[in-house]
């Protein structure tokens, strides 16, 4: 079924009566146009959703917006204890929490009442995984097209993955964001800053070295595709948009000729981004600021990188233009 079809039809396979479906397909709604969430993440709040009603089906029958306002703290308590059962993590139990509590909220603004049960349930324990940054002698390389020199690619293509890349390291976007880029806010040389819509929607200027501005520059210059300024930036062989698994493919060919572990990712250059202005002391709200995120205590996971790692990331310093274009800094 297509979206605009799904859209106006509740989702048959939910557990409960109509009404019940019916608040559910209203919340998918809202989740998706007024907040403007993520189609994965929408996608998982639906499923987690569906699996938490399921289970209260199983237990005692049909599910109703009276018996989820009537919940009890056992009663969530159960259903996390199934799906740790089945190995689910504490990550994605608590993303469970996060959607079933989005749903509640929709419950009460349509005026059924609030499901007081989820407020005495606590948060599951979650490891905070740690980023890897590369070293900066890597994360630079990275940024070349010739550290790819020998591959039978065309030179176009070659350095279009280098823009992407740069923009990656030099400006700690998501590969979402970067491949987001119209062509029209082509960051090219004379501008010092870019506009990009991160998650939710929420939109941020970041700052654009002169290095890959260039980067940028020389990808226009060799591009064979006619670029519609409203359309992307980045494109494909064939001139449609970049899918982000070449972008990935690209990464994973520059680890194999850098020898590099397989925790250099896309992401990971976002990240050593982040850990090597901090290793510059860096102010941390500013690289909240700069990475779009919506937390500081996600930002000030990149405090509690090795020492001997930021030791070293501080002694080569974060790239400047001269860095990242290949000389020395002054």
């Amino acid at each position: 079924m297509p979206p605009s079809a799904r859209q106006a039809v509740a989702d048959p396979l939910l557990p409960g009566d109509a009404a019940l479906r019916a608040s559910a397909e209203g919340w998918r709604r809202a989740l998706a146009q007024e907040r403007r969430m993520a189609a994965n993440t929408v996608e998982a709040y639906e499923r987690d959703l569906r699996q938490f009603l399921t289970h209260l089906d199983a237990r005692s029958g049909p599910p109703t917006i009276a018996r989820l306002i009537a919940l009890k703290p056992r009663d969530l308590r159960a259903f996390m204890a199934a799906r740790r059962a089945e190995e689910i993590s504490g990550r994605s139990l608590m993303r469970m929490l996060a959607g079933l509590r989005s749903f509640a909220r929709h419950l009460e603004r349509e005026g059924h009442g609030s499901v007081a049960a989820l407020g005495a349930v606590r948060q599951p324990k979650v490891e905070r995984r740690l980023p890897r940054p590369l070293p900066v002698s890597a994360a630079v390389a990275m940024t070349l097209p010739e550290t790819r020199a020998d591959e039978s690619r065309e030179p176009w293509v070659l350095a279009r993955d280098a823009a992407v890349i740069a923009l990656l390291y030099g400006s700690g976007l998501r590969i979402s964001e970067a491949l987001g880029l119209a062509a029209r806010d082509a960051p090219v040389p004379g501008l010092d800053a870019v506009r990009v819509t991160g998650k939710g929607g929420k939109i941020r200027d970041v700052p654009v070295l002169p290095a890959v501005a260039q980067a940028v520059a020389d990808y226009l210059a060799l591009c064979p595709h006619p670029l519609d300024p409203q359309g992307p930036l980045f494109v494909g062989v064939k001139g449609g948009p970049l899918s982000p698994r070449i972008v990935q493919y690209a990464v994973a060919s520059l680890r194999g000729a850098l020898g590099l572990p397989d925790s250099a990712t896309p992401h990971a250059l976002r990240h050593s981004f982040a850990t090597h202005l901090l290793a510059r002391q860096g102010e941390l709200r500013a690289i909240q600021e700069l990475l779009g995120h919506a937390s500081l205590s996600t930002t000030q996971l990149y405090t509690k990188v090795d020492a001997a790692r930021l030791m070293s990331a501080f002694e080569a310093a974060h790239p400047r233009a001269g860095r990242l274009a290949g000389t020395t800094n002054p």
